[in-house]
């Protein structure tokens, strides 16, 4: 059965939910600081998207800090002394999720001026169709699904990828001036040849990890019940979900997570991450990621099969899914306040969804949570600008997953910059938003002609997340 022969369950509406911001709209306007429900932390650190999620149990904290540990240290290459940590690559982009997921925070783009080392952008790569079991975009046939620009002794890197930026010039209602930048990608030093005349790319930062247990826990019907694929309620906001593989399950699934919701689990985003960005196998992805072009790879040494035990991945997977939610700050302050209420009146809204409720969960403290993530889980089209003309299961080359906002305002805390959006264009807040189009046309537009003082509410408010 092909993923799109998926039946969807019936959709429902739930009731019960706090609508809108965390409380009632207009004047009488109440903000939730708690965006993680009980998973929330009012901490306030570099380490504030690292804390375990309260009210875990005492295996739980332990299988935390284990997860932690294989989360954030970097692997080696094999043969090893380190027979835990063995098997990086052969051809890799990471040494460890960490190298990324700084403070299990944001990558960053390259650095155009090569001051700056930088890791957190990867690119995908796929030729036109679709695997006929899965569904899934078809690799390129040398270089495979992803660029792999690093490598261990004795293989070839597959390339070098290379980043500059075209200024787009623009200006506010109120004559303000602004710049955006558009970003250009070249790969060369292509150590196998040219990559397919017809290979399809898209560029991928990684972004931060915090309460993705919580939105695994949203009950899928919860998320199909949002979905308007024919914009059937005319508000030029039409969300669809995007069917994806459970490799897990072998079976169709709702896509959750990653930039095009093409992945249905934390577990098999982080098996993905292992294999695609470190080169570590699991039971998920066993085997080695050497397309058949790159000898070398092939016959390089392995750190076992797998690299990655089950029980180590289980560690990593509820690492992840209990990762707390920092709390909101200021919420009740008056400028924070106003900008909830522009963010609603924009349209930003629409598909920035405020409160979800979990369901049942293996976890408790993940479990029956009323949460605050500012995410449908739905894909928009965003218009030609955001734009990467690659299909990723039912997901089109001008459609893109609602981003979660929780935490988004101390990404620049953490990690010492703002580079947002799927490739890390947009280096403000405000940017970010200039390059909303397609879906989110109306609500950008509402944006860039408001005053200076109501954009300023409105990034307070997004800073206060």
């Amino acid at each position: 059965m092909r993923p799109t022969d998926l039946v969807l369950p019936a959709l429902v509406v739930l009731a019960g939910l706090i609508p809108l911001v965390g409380g009632c709209s207009g004047e009488n306007l109440v903000l939730d600081p708690n965006l993680g429900g009980g998973t929330t932390r009012a901490e306030t650190s570099r380490n504030s998207f690292g804390l375990p999620a309260p009210e875990l149990t005492n295996e739980q904290r332990r299988t935390f800090e284990v997860g932690d540990s294989f989360f954030t240290q970097n692997w080696v290459s094999a043969p090893a002394s380190t027979e835990a940590r063995d098997g990086l690559g052969p051809t890799f982009n990471a040494q460890a999720c960490s190298s990324c997921h700084l403070l299990d925070g944001r990558g960053a783009p390259p650095d155009p001026f090569g001051e700056e080392a930088r890791l957190g952008l990867l690119i995908r790569l796929s030729i036109p169709g679709m695997d006929p079991v899965t569904g899934a975009p078809l690799p390129d046939p040398v270089y495979g699904g992803q660029l792999q620009d690093r490598s261990v002794l004795g293989v070839p890197a597959e390339g070098v990828l290379d980043v500059h930026y075209e200024t787009i010039s623009g200006a506010y209602g109120d004559g303000t001036a602004y710049e955006l930048r558009s970003p250009i990608y070249e790969i060369g030093d292509l150590a196998f040849g040219p990559m397919s005349d017809d290979v399809r790319t898209s560029p991928r930062l990684a972004p931060q990890v915090i309460g993705m247990g919580l939105l695994e826990a949203i009950p899928a019907e919860s998320i199909l019940a949002r979905a308007d694929p024919e914009d059937v309620d005319g508000n030029g906001v039409s969300g669809r979900a995007n069917t994806v593989w459970d490799a897990r399950a072998g079976a169709p699934a709702l896509g959750r997570f990653g930039w095009k919701a093409n992945v249905a689990t934390v577990e098999q985003q982080a098996a993905g991450a292992f294999h695609g960005d470190i080169g570590i196998t699991s039971a998920l992805h066993p085997d080695e990621n050497c397309p058949n072009a790159q000898s070398e790879c092939a016959t390089a040494p392995d750190g076992g099969s797998p690299e990655l035990t089950d029980s180590r991945l289980e560690s990593v997977d509820l690492y992840i899914r209990t990762l707390a939610v920092p709390a909101m700050r200021g919420h009740d302050t008056a400028e924070v306040l106003a900008g909830a209420r522009l963010f609603e009146s924009f349209g930003c809204t629409s598909c920035h969804t405020v409160t979800h409720r979990t369901g049942p969960s293996d976890i408790a403290a993940l479990a029956d949570q009323v949460i605050h993530p500012y995410t449908d889980l739905l894909l928009h089209d965003m218009g030609p600008g955001l734009a990467d003309g690659r299909e990723d299961f039912d997901a089109g080359g001008r459609e893109w997953r609602t981003p979660p906002l929780w935490g988004i305002g101390l990404v620049d805390d953490i990690n010492g910059h703002r580079f947002l959006l799927h490739d890390g264009r947009a280096r403000t807040l405000e940017e970010a938003i200039l390059w909303h189009g397609g879906e989110a046309e109306a609500a950008k537009e509402a944006f860039r002609l408001a005053s200076a003082e109501e954009r300023a509410r409105l990034v307070a408010f997004l800073e206060a997340l």
